[in-house]
């Protein structure tokens, strides 16, 4: 019989690829795999400005993740290349969150939790939050499906068809905070935008329509959890990068040959 810690873990992994599954998949669709890494680098700035206003850290790391997709979005939108203000905005945003959290005095914050994970101290507190934050993704994602495929596929057809796909993007930045703020635990700050990208990049071999690249994310990221958590216990690794090496080795199985990604 597995520990109660190990169970907790196996099913905060499972919470998170049930929301960063199907998103991932819009990420490397609409190729926003630098929006998710600068999201992620800015939760950092969120887990300092939490603990120093005594909020709880995923609504701090959440608002902040937020906000950074946001401005991504209006500076890119002035005519600065996206990937130059993905570039500025998620450095700076790393940079000053450590450098906060080194300012805040009578606080002892063990940094290496937030940027890699810490998935074998999850709370039953914490698989609440991790579970109602990916139910809320799907439903969003579900809500807008057939919307937000339309606008990855064809801007000028979605507006055709009455949709804005600005509203559309702003959607998944909603829902980008959201797997963000809920993963930080898991797999930390700096390997969030792994887990969404690598399952999704594998579900490509196996999937014939969108539906069943989603489904093929979420099902091949839980193998990726299951596996890099018996392989952390097995070999006495870090969990987080673990699951992270997990998800990379199913990657390179998917390339062989006679699979071709689609």
């Amino acid at each position: 019989m597995p520990d109660d810690f190990l169970i907790r873990a196996a099913l905060a992994g499972i919470g998170l690829m049930l929301a960063a599954g199907p998103l991932g998949a819009f990420v490397v669709w609409r190729r926003m795999a630098y929006m998710g890494d600068a999201t992620a680098h800015a939760a950092v700035l969120g887990v300092a400005l939490a603990l120093a206003t005594e909020l709880p850290v995923a609504f701090g790391t959440g608002v902040v993740a937020l906000a950074m997709a946001l401005a991504v979005a209006g500076l890119s939108g002035r005519g600065r290349t996206a990937d130059t203000a993905l570039g500025v905005l998620a450095h700076s945003a790393l940079a000053l969150g450590l450098v906060a959290v080194s300012f805040l005095k009578g606080v002892r914050v063990d940094l290496s939790a937030y940027l890699f994970g810490d998935v074998l101290s999850v709370t039953r507190g914490d698989l609440v939050w991790i579970w109602g934050g990916a139910a809320t993704v799907l439903a969003l994602l579900a809500w807008r499906w057939n919307r937000l495929l339309t606008a990855t596929v064809n801007e000028e057809l979605a507006q055709a068809a009455g949709l804005d796909p600005r509203r559309e993007k702003l959607v998944l930045t909603l829902a980008l905070a959201l797997v963000v703020a809920v993963a930080i635990k898991i797999v930390g700050a700096l390997l969030v935008a792994a887990m969404l990208i690598i399952p999704a990049a594998s579900a490509r071999a196996f999937a014939r329509t969108p539906e069943a690249m989603a489904a093929w994310a979420v099902g091949l990221g839980i193998v990726a959890v299951l596996g890099g958590l018996w392989a952390s216990l097995g070999f006495d690794t870090p969990a987080g990068p673990s699951i992270v090496a997990a998800a990379a080795a199913i990657f390179c199985l998917s390339l062989i040959p006679g699979r071709s990604a689609r």
